[in-house]
């Protein structure tokens, strides 16, 4: 059975999402106007504000759909069978992936440097982020409820793990203070989060 194929407005709004991203990481977002991106995307202005009415939506449905990417894989539920350790290590390394991604940083980094006089916006749109329900939260809910893990509160949980992640892959690598990791420091990074985070709740 073929795929269903895009209907003609999903892929003008693909076109408009990828020109908005070459544009903003090229130009940044002040820099770039509507009209512009609309002869990028080789549609009307009005098509353009159809489906994004403004710069601001473009850039964090961009970062938005990253983050899905890194935190709503379908693989990695939890088996109640097997070893935490390892299951929670792949999970973290996961989103270490896309977090780690130049894509990522750099869309990040433009959306920083567009709100930083505009910290209500951004704390907004970072909540509605936060109201996403992650891999990594739905399996520390499902190894708590197995017995697994002590009592815990599970944003605060799964908080503490996204600060080990990003104190080393995200934060210095936005500020240009450190070098992107590569592959094995990924995972030896996302090893060392797994088990500092069991060695507290793991009963």
């Amino acid at each position: 059975m073929s795929d269903k194929k895009p209907t003609r407005s999903e892929l003008k709004r693909q076109a408009i999402l990828e020109a908005a991203k070459r544009a903003f990481q090229e130009q940044g977002v002040q820099n770039t106007s509507m009209d512009e991106l609309a002869a990028l995307a080789q549609v009307s202005k009005r098509t353009v504000y159809n489906h994004f009415a403004s710069k601001e939506a473009l850039i964090m449905e961009l970062i938005g759909t990253l983050w899905q990417q890194a935190t709503q894989t379908p693989s990695g539920a939890y088996d109640s069978a097997a070893d935490l350790q390892p299951q929670l290590c792949a999970l973290i390394e996961a989103e270490i992936a896309v977090i780690c991604s130049r894509e990522y940083i750099e869309l990040n980094r433009v959306a920083f440097d567009y709100f930083f006089h505009r910290p209500e916006a951004l704390r907004e749109e970072m909540q509605k982020f936060a109201a996403y329900e992650t891999g990594i939260k739905r399996w520390i809910v499902a190894a708590r409820a197995d017995d697994r893990l002590r009592e815990l509160e599970v944003e605060i949980a799964s908080g503490q793990i996204h600060s080990l992640i990003k104190g080393s892959c995200f934060w210095p690598q936005l500020a240009q203070v450190a070098p992107m990791l590569n592959p094995r420091e990924q995972h030896e990074l996302a090893a060392r989060t797994a088990a500092m985070f069991l060695s507290h709740y793991k009963k």
